[in-house]
């Protein structure tokens, strides 16, 4: 049986990055600023991921480059396949920056809808595409208010709206529940969700650490320019070096530990495995600066 062109295009990472540094130059004499030191990852087509690390951690120079905003000084940012440079790759990226700027004159349908355009989505699907980015956000019911009446979590929501519109295989959220109360940060987990149940792939930035651990698949931890650790939440969450019992009736672990300890205690082992610390604590004990 033949592979579908769907089937293997789901094959070839979201996202490579391989071996990436940028330099700036600052100042008077041009000093060397290493923003992105000798980086590799790479983002699973279909898969929630977390791009996490400090301020000033090398994320935002990082994001440019996948953008296809900044170009590299060394090392190579593949998107599909294609360089992050590549034109044609970039009507397949949807995008929300950390603090957007909205026209608050227009409403939210009709901000959608100007971006839809911007997008390149055909004039006939223009209004079905910006129902559905609507409907998606839960900002329908708001989409005839102007913009600058809405508050900071609609305006988050209308964001992430005016990212997918286009129906991108790749998204980009940059910091998108800053700042908003935990329902609208719920329901933009929510609507993250569908989107990988869509088929889509999701960059999620954000220093939310509980919601990165209950949305993403996998993470990266960027420091001072610097991978620090990439992988799965188990991967990096889970302390090898300890080991977690819990006690209570069931098969014991070894016959001479059960005896001991029923003897002594009155105590069986029921299960032994290795504990995980919450990503919050990972990120304060490992990235201090």
């Amino acid at each position: 049986m033949k592979s579908t062109n769907s089937e293997k295009e789901n094959k070839i990472p979201a996202i490579e990055i391989e071996n990436l540094t940028k330099d700036f130059r600052v100042g008077m004499r041009g000093v060397k600023l290493r923003a992105v030191d000798n980086v590799s990852f790479s983002v699973n087509s279909g898969e929630i991921f977390g791009l996490l690390g400090p301020n000033g951690s090398g994320k935002s120079t990082t994001l440019k480059i996948i953008l296809g905003l900044l170009r590299p000084t060394s090392g190579e940012c593949r998107i599909f396949g294609k360089k992050s440079s590549d034109i044609s790759v970039r009507s397949r990226i949807g995008f929300l920056p950390e603090a957007p700027y909205f026209y608050g004159y227009l409403t939210g349908r009709e901000l959608v809808k100007y971006y839809a355009r911007m997008s390149g989505v055909p004039s006939q699907k223009i209004e079905d595409a910006t129902e559905d980015a609507l409907a998606l956000t839960g900002m329908t019911a708001a989409a005839a208010r102007r913009v600058k009446t809405y508050s900071k979590g609609m305006l988050q929501r209308i964001g992430v709206a005016q990212a997918v519109v286009h129906n991108p295989d790749l998204v980009i959220l940059d910091e998108p529940t800053a700042g908003i109360d935990p329902i609208g940060s719920a329901e933009i987990g929510d609507a993250i969700r569908v989107m990988k149940s869509r088929g889509k792939t999701v960059v999620l930035c954000s220093h939310l650490l509980g919601q990165i651990e209950e949305l993403c698949d996998r993470v990266a931890i960027m420091n001072r320019g610097k991978l620090a650790v990439a992988g799965t939440l188990d991967e990096v969450l889970t302390q090898r070096d300890k080991q977690l019992a819990v006690i209570g009736p069931g098969t014991p672990l070894t016959p001479e530990l059960c005896a001991e300890l029923r003897e002594r205690y009155g105590i069986y082992i029921e299960d032994v495995s290795q504990p995980r610390i919450s990503l919050e604590k990972y990120f304060l004990k490992n990235l201090k600066k």
